[in-house]
């Protein structure tokens, strides 16, 4: 009997940390604040932004979905490029706004035209260069085709801006175990090899919307960048937490490249 406990024990997920904790309380009553199809139709920059960007077909609504425990918060449909606006989706903690989560149209394939292709890219580039209040950029992508052509273009482009970068490698289930480790290790070593250009602040981690794993992490990250870090090792609960400074700089002079 004693085994039989000590095995359940050590199968037994382990409990979120205070910061994915704190996180996912506010999560659970995240509202949507309003869709713009231009940046100059965004409402003012009054609480910090962390936005969502990523290929057309690399499951960002799946994502947004999960990290909410929303079932439809972010329409997840079949036919990637459905995401065609500028969507806001606020943090509240005792009815004030803390935060937002921003999700943007995808890049890449999009069963649209060429030239709404063009214009939601514009867009896209104008958001990540010009808003002064977006403190963070979760880059989702298929971890079965990590990092493409327009993934690094982003990064390469983006880096100026010193803000921090979390890369989301979606869809882990549709790999084992090996192929999952290799794969993150392929991209940290990417990572690694283009700090200069990316940043030392970009980091990576795996994600399966259908498993529902990976989400801790990521909250953690989000947490991180809302500022809020540990008081003590002891400390547990809200009041865990204190107000850490803000991350970010200010926005550079960029061109499209997405």
């Amino acid at each position: 009997m004693s085994s039989l406990v000590q095995t359940r024990s050590q199968n037994a997920p382990s409990p979120p940390s205070a910061e994915a904790d704190w996180l996912s309380r506010r999560l659970s009553g995240i509202a949507f604040l309003k869709s713009a199809a231009r940046v100059d139709q965004l409402p003012s920059p009054s609480a910090p932004e962390f936005a969502i960007a990523g290929r057309s077909n690399a499951g960002k609504s799946t994502t947004l979905n999960v990290l909410c425990q929303r079932r439809r918060l972010a329409f997840a449909s079949k036919t990637p490029g459905r995401t065609r606006l500028i969507n806001l989706f606020g943090l509240f903690d005792n009815d004030e706004e803390i935060g937002r989560l921003v999700d943007l149209p995808g890049y890449g394939y999009a069963a649209v035209s060429k030239q709404i292709q063009k214009q939601w890219q514009l867009e896209l580039s104008r958001y990540l260069a010009t808003r002064p209040n977006l403190m963070g950029l979760l880059l989702v992508c298929d971890c079965r085709h990590p990092l493409g052509m327009l993934d690094t273009q982003l990064l390469d482009w983006f880096g100026p801006r010193q803000r921090p970068v979390h890369i989301l490698l979606t869809k882990a289930d549709k790999l084992g175990r090996q192929q999952q480790a290799q794969t993150l290790r392929t991209v940290n070593a990417l990572i690694s090899e283009r700090s200069n250009v990316w940043g030392g602040a970009v980091s990576a981690s795996l994600f399966s919307g259908l498993k529902q794993t990976g989400r801790e992490a990521v909250l953690e990250k989000i947490a991180e960048w809302l500022g809020q870090k540990k008081a003590g090792s002891e400390a547990t609960g809200d009041n865990a937490f204190v107000k850490a400074p803000a991350q970010g700089g200010e926005a550079g002079d960029m061109t499209s490249v997405v």
